[in-house]
């Protein structure tokens, strides 16, 4: 049996927190109530098992500043606003911010039990929805190993789960380093093809008689690609290297397939990291074939507090293979790696990570030093314009709690003692940065 979803009334009038309240008990609700947009928010956010009736006119944040911060959470929860006659202007213009719906005071009864039926019915099909799309992304492996909780890293995750629902093909393009074979990985897994075969196939690794073999054939021993892929996935990577004659062969076999296709083709193009788009290497018929649907992957420095996740993550697995301890990053470091422009993305911090380790363990160098060469070619790289101090000083509060609730396997006592914070704070703080206690455990 679900669990019963909550009603916060949200108003700064006692009286009228007590009436609403008392009404929806009475027709069978569970609320909460909050004097306060400020206390209110507290509480509520993303994922909260409920919906919010508020005032407008509150003092400190009204409803619709108070709205405008609930959407910018979780633009799915649904919000009742309460207004005064002359109010209703403005709460026309909050359903166009959001809102689900309003009512004026003296508020009908009826009225109020009918909208938080609707909306607690609305709310409990979203997350319904969200906890099936979680437990997908989670019961498969490789979706575990796409770290972030920057908002692009989140809309990745989201695409990659609504688009490995689909049929058609897709292209995958980005910088290199950004993950894009791991990402092509991920679309066959959460995807009803997921217990078929996923082939992937360099098109720059061939000359153009061995990669027309591999595709199409004849082989001397196995299947060529497009039937050892029949039901399932062929992952072409570096489409930008097939040649004008393999072009043609293979928009004719996804011609011949029809729709929907038997076997899926994901593309993955490394030209955008190169100043170019796939559109110039591909003939047009066949590039619209493939980009049916595309993902585009950020680069590393557009994913703000990931990059210290990501380090974090890295220096561990290293410390653990080299049996040595992690290095400790501190703030000036922290803000460092936030603003290295990391050309080469996720790769070139995973080799920074490994050094840092291996500095470590010999007690000498710093991250600052690892920062001054990309890795490839020792030449010095620039670093990207400055953020503002706030987003520095989160990123590295963020980190320091990761870090010290990792070492702590999770105990918040032994947290509170290291970083002297009192369990409220803690909890805020865990809260305000997506931190949960059972990821520790």
């Amino acid at each position: 049996m679900s669990r019963k979803l909550k009603i916060a009334i949200v108003d700064d009038e006692p009286d009228m927190r007590e009436s609403i309240s008392q009404w929806l008990v009475l027709s069978g609700f569970e609320t909460e109530s909050y004097a306060s947009a400020e206390d209110a928010l507290k509480v509520v956010g993303p994922d909260w098992p409920g919906v919010v009736v508020s005032d407008i006119r509150m003092p400190g944040m009204d409803g619709i500043a108070f709205l405008k911060r609930l959407m910018s959470m979780d633009s799915a929860l649904p919000v009742i606003l309460i207004t005064g006659h002359g109010d209703v202007p403005m709460a026309v213009e909050a359903m166009r911010l959001g809102a689900m719906d309003f009512m004026e005071k003296p508020f009908n009864p009826d009225k109020m039990t009918a909208l938080a039926k609707k909306a607690t019915q609305a709310r409990r099909m979203t997350l319904d929805n969200r906890a099936l799309r979680r437990d997908l992304s989670e019961g498969q492996q490789v979706m575990s190993k796409l770290i972030g909780s920057s908002p692009v890293m989140e809309r990745l995750r989201e695409d990659i789960l609504d688009l490995g629902q689909a049929d058609g093909h897709v292209l995958i393009d980005g910088e290199t380093g950004t993950g894009k074979t791991l990402v092509a990985h991920a679309l066959h897994a959460v995807g009803p093809r997921a217990t078929k075969k996923f082939v992937p196939v360099s098109c720059a690794a061939y000359n153009d008689e061995a990669l027309s073999a591999r595709l199409f054939g004849p082989l001397d021993d196995g299947l060529p690609a497009v039937e050892e892929t029949r039901g399932g996935t062929l992952c072409l990577e570096d489409i930008e290297a097939l040649s004008e004659p393999l072009q043609a062969r293979l928009l004719a076999f996804i011609s011949d397939q029809g729709a929907p296709a038997e076997t899926r083709i994901i593309a993955i193009s490394n030209a955008r990291g190169e100043g170019r788009k796939a559109e110039d290497s591909l003939r047009p018929d066949l590039f619209y074939r493939l980009s049916a649907l595309n993902i585009t992957l950020p680069p590393l420095r557009a994913r703000g507090e990931d990059i210290l996740t990501l380090f974090n993550r890295m220096t561990e697995q290293f410390s653990e293979e080299y049996g040595c301890e992690a290095p400790q990053v501190g703030a000036q470091e922290a803000a460092q790696l936030l603003q290295a422009p990391w050309p080469g993305n996720i790769r070139q911090l995973i080799n920074v990570a490994e050094r840092a380790v291996l500095q470590n363990r010999r007690g000498s160098g710093s991250i600052a030093s690892l920062l001054m060469t990309d890795g490839d070619d020792n030449q010095q790289a620039t670093t990207t314009e400055g953020k503002p101090l706030k987003e520095y000083v989160e990123s590295f509060e963020r980190m320091l709690i990761d870090n010290t609730m990792r070492r702590h396997k999770g105990s918040i006592a032994n947290v509170m003692d290291e970083l002297c914070l009192p369990r409220r704070t803690l909890n805020e703080k865990m809260a305000k940065y997506g931190l949960q206690r059972s990821d520790y455990l």
